[in-house]
C-alpha cells in the first residue's frame, strides 16, 4: 500500500507501438517521428526529440531519393516500402519506449486510440502528397 503513495501519476496518454506502426504506414517516416517525439516528451525525455524528428527526415530523404532516382525501387510492390519503414519504426519505439510505455499502462496511464494516429497518418500522407506536388512543380519550372 505504502508504494502506492510514492507512485508518480500517469495522467498523460502516449501512442503505443502497434498504433505508432499504424499512422507512419498511412503517413510515412515523418508520422513516425511526430509520435515518437510526442511520447519522448510526455516521457520527460526531451533530448532525444530531436534525434526522433532528425532521424525521421533523413529517413524520408532517403526513401524518396531511392524511389525517385534508383530504377529498381519501380519493381518493388508499393506496399512493401511502407510494411519496412513502419516496421523498422515499430521495432525502434519497442527498443527505446518499450519499457516505459509498459511501465505507463501497468500504472494506470491511458493511451491514445489507434485512430487518433489513423487520423494523424492520413494527415501526414495529405501533407507527403503536397511536398511531392511542390517538388514536382519547382523541377518543372527549372527545366522550362
Amino acid at each position: 500500500m505504502q508504494d502506492d503513495l510514492l507512485e508518480i501519476p500517469h495522467d498523460f496518454k502516449i501512442y503505443k507501438d502497434r498504433a505508432i506502426f499504424v499512422g507512419t504506414f498511412l503517413g510515412g517516416p515523418l508520422v513516425a517521428g511526430y509520435l515518437t517525439a510526442e511520447n519522448f516528451k510526455k516521457l520527460e525525455q526531451p533530448e532525444k526529440v530531436w534525434m526522433a524528428w532528425g532521424i525521421s527526415i533523413l529517413v524520408t530523404i532517403a526513401i524518396f531519393a531511392g524511389v525517385f532516382l534508383v530504377p529498381a525501387f519501380a519493381k518493388v510492390p508499393r506496399y512493401i516500402i511502407p510494411i519496412l519503414y513502419a516496421g523498422i519504426a515499430q521495432w525502434v519505439v519497442q527498443k527505446f519506449q518499450g519499457d516505459a510505455i509498459k511501465s505507463h499502462i501497468e500504472n494506470g496511464g491511458p493511451i491514445y486510440s489507434v485512430w487518433r494516429s489513423v487520423w494523424i497518418g492520413a494527415l501526414g500522407s495529405v501533407v507527403l502528397v503536397a511536398i511531392i506536388f511542390l517538388i514536382i512543380l519547382l523541377l518543372g519550372q527549372q527545366s522550362l
